[in-house]
C-alpha cells in the first residue's frame, strides 16, 4: 500500500522545496510537484498523481489548499479516491479517511461544502440576470473575435479536464485494456469492459481507444496497446489471446487462465463454455511450440516463461 504525495505553488518563483521534505518525511515512495494556480482546473500532474493511485494507496498533502481549489473540489477529488479504494491524508490538518476521526472531520466539511455550493448557485443566477437587465450576453469575447491564443488555452484547459475525467474512471477500464490489448481487437475489449459497468456507463468503441491514446500521449499507459491486432489464422486466435494472458500476468494458474477465458465469454476449442485445465495447457503447448513460449530447464526444475519480443522472460507458474 503506496503513499503518494502531490505538492503544488502557484507561480514558477516559488518552491516546492518545504512540501517535499514534509511528505518524504511522511513515508511517500513518490510525490508529484505542480506549478499552477490554486484556481487552475488545468493541472497535468495532479492528473498523473490520481492515476498513479491504485486500491489500498494513499494521496497526501502538505495542507488543503494545496489541492483543491474550492471545498467543494477538494471533496469531489476525495471522495473519488474512496470510489476507488484509496485514501487521503493531510499532514498539517485532522483529515485521514483511513480512520474513523478523519472520516467524521470529512462528513462535516461535506455539510459546509453543500452550503458553498448554494451560496454560489445564488450568486451566479443573480449575476446573470443583472448582466441580462444591462444588455450583456455570456460567452468569451476574446473566442468572439477569433484570438488563436485563447483558443489554444481554452482547448488546453479543455484536455487537461478530460484527462482528469478519465484519472477517475481508470480503474473500471484500463486493466482490462491491458490484459487483452494488443491480441484482442478493440470491439473485443469494449464488450469485456462493458461487462463489468452498468449500461448508463458503457463504453463506445471509439471512446475507448480515444481515453487509451490520451493516456499513452500522457505516459500513463504503453504505448504497445495501440498495435494492430496480430493476423493469425482462425484456429490460432485462441492460443494468441492464452498467450497474452499469460504475458499480462505470468503468476496465473491454468485455472485462473481458465476463469479469465470464461469471464470473457470465450467457448473452448470443442464450443464449450467451461474451461479445463488441460484445455489452456494444450493452448500453452501450441504456443510454445510456435516460439512464443520457452522452456527454461534450471537445478532439475522446468519453469514455462513468455519470452517477449525484447527476450526478456517471465516465469509462468503452472
Amino acid at each position: 500500500m503506496a503513499l503518494i504525495g502531490y505538492a503544488r505553488v502557484s507561480t514558477d518563483e516559488q518552491t516546492t522545496a518545504a512540501q517535499m521534505d514534509a511528505l518524504r518525511a511522511a513515508g511517500c515512495t513518490e510525490v508529484f510537484e505542480e506549478k499552477a494556480s490554486g484556481a487552475s482546473r488545468a493541472r497535468p500532474e495532479l492528473a498523473r498523481a490520481l492515476a498513479r493511485i491504485g486500491r489500498g494507496d494513499t494521496l497526501v498533502i502538505w495542507k488543503l489548499d494545496r489541492l483543491g481549489r474550492s471545498l467543494s473540489h477538494l471533496l469531489e477529488v476525495i471522495e473519488d479516491l474512496r470510489d476507488r479504494g484509496s485514501h487521503f491524508r493531510c499532514l498539517t490538518s485532522p483529515i485521514d479517511t483511513a480512520s474513523p476521526h478523519g472520516t467524521l472531520v470529512l462528513q462535516m466539511l461535506g455539510a459546509v461544502a453543500e452550503y458553498e455550493r448554494s451560496l454560489i448557485r445564488e450568486r451566479t443566477r443573480a449575476g446573470l440576470k443583472a448582466a441580462k437587465a444591462r444588455g450583456r450576453v455570456g460567452g468569451n469575447p476574446k473566442l468572439k473575435r477569433g484570438d488563436n491564443a485563447a483558443a489554444r488555452r481554452l482547448a488546453d484547459r479543455q484536455r487537461q479536464l478530460y484527462l482528469l475525467d478519465l484519472t477517475r474512471t481508470a480503474e473500471e477500464w484500463l486493466p482490462t485494456v491491458r490484459r487483452l490489448r494488443p491480441v484482442r481487437s478493440w470491439a473485443a475489449v469494449t464488450r469485456a469492459v462493458n461487462a463489468k459497468l452498468p449500461p448508463a456507463r458503457h463504453w463506445t468503441v471509439e471512446r475507448l481507444r480515444r481515453a487509451v491514446r490520451t493516456f499513452v500521449a500522457e505516459g500513463l499507459a504503453e504505448r504497445m496497446l495501440l498495435d494492430k491486432v496480430p493476423s493469425v489464422r482462425g484456429d490460432d486466435r485462441l492460443m494468441v489471446l492464452v498467450a497474452g494472458i499469460a504475458r499480462a500476468n505470468p503468476k496465473l494458474s491454468l485455472r485462473a487462465i481458465g476463469a479469465q477465458l470464461e469471464a470473457m465469454r470465450e467457448t473452448t476449442p470443442r464450443g464449450g463454455r467451461t474451461w479445463a485445465a488441460g484445455s489452456v495447457k494444450s493452448l500453452l503447448d501450441r504456443a510454445r511450440a510456435q516460439g512464443l513460449l520457452a522452456v527454461r530447464r534450471r537445478a532439475g526444475i522446468i519453469k514455462t516463461y513468455w519470452c517477449d519480443v525484447s527476450g526478456v522472460g517471465y516465469d509462468l507458474r503452472w
